[in-house]
């Protein structure tokens, strides 16, 4: 790792870490109704919003109800979306004519956005009209964020609160947290992007001469624009010449702003943050980096407000940056290391001082490989997704770090709210082995970690791993699993792996060698969605209720510090320790032998 590297990922943390003191703060304001700056401007609507929809901001809700709310918001907005895109050929906002969407992919990408996960099996610009990316796929980037972050502030008043029945209204943290959090920085982030080049447009796509002229060769189509066949059965194919090409356009930037800090990752292109009109300039690369990790960061110093304990949330705020620097590091390293069997042939793969170098394969020049890898390592730590390269094209240690950062749990920062009632899951966890080993019942944040909360946590920590191992096992096992697969080997299986890993764990980005646009892949890779996000989202709440039921403990002299380094090291310890048992084995069989089959090559 060059000099050059380490001070822009320092440069990154730095970042990150000075704005997240000043957004916790005023997101803990937010969600406890306090005065927070924009009050007198959105006070108005937000009272609006609950009149018209016969909300009562002041009735509180048991976690039950609070579930059921929860669970109602969504089905009713994957009920909307999926009939949005199977009506988008009739519908406008359309210039480009484009029918509706497949049933099965449909069925895949209602369950994709309204999860937060923003897995992608079409390309967007050839796919969805700019009506279904505004009113459907850039709404449930909203609506998703926000009820995640509605579950978190849930689970975190579960811990405030004392011999409490309630644990808020899920209507109103939503709301608060579309219209005071999510809406503003988004209206301020798109006006950025759109200075860095990013469209925002409603004009049709643009066709544009050629420089050059271009000779390819093309399947030749028939009247009803199918390939036509020879006698054997063999496409046709004929060459020509093509001189001018189609520049696809539409309203980006507004997406792409609310894609980055919802951590939803949905591109509206398809190749995602590696499109020049999604992503055109290094400075917009870092923009949106930051973007991502922004928000889950600052969650954490929001949870040290509303608990009244400041360091708690700088505690697990220190465990997710401790892991995150180590698999950026690790990351960074391999893909400025190169393909050892380019480097047999005699390619020059040495960083260079303006970041070439290394592995350039799947990467854009204008970024390189340090911008890439470490975009990769945030994107997959965070639930985005969102891509500036292809993670196809990383050496097997490159494309095993994001894949891993998935399989952790996506707790590493992780999806806004989502990610840290999962830390949060692992901090249960922790203390209560802590507990075991002292001889004394766990306790955290004053409340006593009992059976039930330990039966809770198990839940939200093991059924991500188990949809993933299971989803795995059936694509390797069966022919049509197996067909969508790029490439033989190791790598078809990291491929498979990858793509379950990050359905199980709504991370949404992909091995891009998996053709996943196939009625297998579009019909599991949505039941792995679901369940990773709604059976981890139920026990959450279920937590909160519990826990805000019980009363305040008095720390004692055997209570365990839980804002100390020592507790850190436990807590990035549990993590760690729990996913190199569930996942060391599929990996190895994976990236990990890709590895050693690479430098066996090499040789």
């Amino acid at each position: 790792m060059t000099a050059l590297a380490a001070l822009q990922l320092l440069a990154f943390l730095a970042v990150i870490l000075a704005l997240a003191k000043p957004l916790g703060v005023y997101m803990a304001r937010v969600y406890e109704s306090r005065p927070g700056g924009l009050d007198c401007v959105l006070g108005p609507v937000e009272r609006f919003l609950y009149r018209i929809s016969g909300v009562n901001a002041g009735d509180e809700m048991d976690w039950k109800r609070y579930a059921t709310a929860m669970l109602v918001f969504n089905l009713a907005g994957w009920l909307a979306l999926y009939a949005l895109m199977r009506l988008q050929g009739t519908l406008p906002a359309n210039p480009q004519h484009l029918p509706a969407v497949n049933p099965l992919l449909d069925f895949n990408t209602a369950i994709s956005f309204v999860t937060n996960t923003n897995w992608q099996n079409y390309s967007g610009e050839r796919t969805m009209s700019y009506l279904t990316q505004m009113l459907g796929l850039a709404v449930q980037n909203f609506l998703s964020a926000a009820s995640g972050m509605a579950v978190l502030v849930a689970l975190i008043r579960g811990f405030a609160r004392r011999s409490a029945t309630t644990v808020g209204n899920f209507w109103v943290d939503t709301v608060r947290g579309t219209l005071y959090i999510l809406l503003p920085l988004s209206l301020v982030f798109a006006l950025a992007l759109v200075s860095q080049g990013v469209v925002q447009t409603f004009s049709a796509y643009k066709k544009v001469a050629l420089l050059e002229p271009v000779t390819v060769t093309e399947p030749r189509l028939d009247a009803a624009g199918a390939p036509v066949k020879d006698a054997k059965g063999n496409p046709v194919t004929e060459k020509v010449t093509v001189i001018e090409q189609t520049l696809a356009l539409g309203p980006a930037a507004s997406q792409i702003a609310i894609k980055q800090l919802g951590t939803n990752g949905g591109g509206f292109f398809n190749v995602n943050s590696a499109h020049p009109f999604e992503n055109p300039t290094p400075l917009s690369d870092f923009l949106e980096l930051v973007a991502i990790l922004l928000l889950p960061a600052a969650l954490c110093l929001t949870l040290g407000e509303m608990v009244r304990d400041r360091r708690q949330g700088w505690a697990i705020l220190a465990a997710m940056v401790a892991i995150f620097v180590v698999f950026a590091v690790f990351d960074i390293a391999s893909e400025q290391a190169g393909n050892p069997l380019l480097t047999r042939l005699g390619v020059d793969q040495r960083p260079s001082a303006t970041q070439g170098g290394g592995n350039m394969e799947g990467k854009e020049v204008r970024f390189g490989p340090v911008a890439s890898a470490l975009w990769a390592t945030a994107t997959t730590a965070a639930s985005n997704g969102s891509v500036n390269a292809m993670h196809d094209s990383f050496t097997p240690l490159g494309g095993l770090v994001p894949m891993a950062l998935m399989q952790i749990g996506e707790v590493v920062f992780g999806g806004v709210g989502s990610g840290l009632y999962g830390m949060l899951a692992f901090v249960i966890v922790a203390v209560f082995i802590a507990g075991l080993m002292v001889g004394r019942t766990p306790e955290y944040l004053g409340k006593k970690i009992g059976s039930f909360e330990m039966k809770m946590a198990s839940l939200v920590i093991l059924v991500p791993p188990v949809v993933v191992l299971l989803g795995t096992a059936l694509a390797v096992a069966t022919a049509a699993g197996r067909a969508a697969t790029a490439n033989p080997g190791a790598h078809g299986f990291s491929e498979i792996l990858y793509a379950f890993s990050s359905a199980a764990n709504n991370n949404g980005s992909a091995f891009a060698g998996l053709s996943g646009n196939t009625p297998f892949y579009n019909f599991t890779l949505g039941l792995a969605m679901f369940f990773g996000r709604f059976w981890t989202k139920v026990p959450i709440l279920a937590i909160a209720g519990s826990l805000a039921a019980k009363k305040m403990t008095p720390a004692g002299a055997g209570t365990l510090a839980t804002h100390t380094p020592l507790f850190v090291v436990l807590l990035v310890g549990t993590v760690l320790l729990v996913a190199a048992l569930t996942f060391l084995p599929a990996l190895a069989l994976g990236p990990i032998v890709e590895h050693l089959q690479m430098l066996a090559m090499a040789r």
